[in-house]
């Protein structure tokens, strides 16, 4: 949970560089963003239909706003989707458990003056952290698909 956190933290810090970007899907060093002009709740909905339709499963939508109001920041809009297939992230977390930390992986999603942004890391961050080549493939399609995702998720009508 403490390395999501930190994910998490991370991707916070790293999407000031690219938030302002007209792109549907912009990279920022270990980060894939894309903005939305929908409103929280339909850019939400976007997201998961979109995800669900590439083949993946939205495992879990964690509420991070309730801890950013408590220390001070005025935010109702955000949220973290725990996404993935259930299948391959058990394979990828048995064959290399320091995967574990990280799976499965998750996409931030926030308002943030009048739009709506989603962030994830770069699946590269994990393909990293694994040495054999057809594994790393896993990590490509997901890379191929993030964007895919993105671009549906930015492109969206309200």
């Amino acid at each position: 949970m403490i390395k999501h956190l930190i994910l998490l933290f991370s991707l916070l810090v790293y999407s000031a560089y690219a938030l302002a970007s007209p792109f549907a899907a912009v990279v920022a060093s270990d980060l894939i963003m894309a903005r939305s002009k929908q409103d929280f709740p339909e850019a939400m909905l976007t997201l998961q239909q979109s995800v669900s339709d590439h083949g993946y499963k939205v495992a879990r939508v964690q509420r991070i706003d309730i801890g950013l109001t408590g220390m001070g920041y005025k935010t109702d809009k955000y949220r973290v989707v725990f996404v993935g297939k259930t299948e391959e992230i058990q394979y990828l977390v048995d064959k290399y458990p320091q995967l574990a930390s990280y799976m499965p992986p998750v996409v931030a999603i926030f308002a943030e003056e009048g739009d709506t942004v989603v962030v994830t890391a770069h699946p590269f961050v994990y393909a990293d952290m694994i040495e054999d080549k057809e594994d790393k493939l896993i990590f490509e399609r997901w890379e191929s698909d993030i964007y895919s995702v993105f671009n549906d998720f930015s492109t969206a009508e309200d």
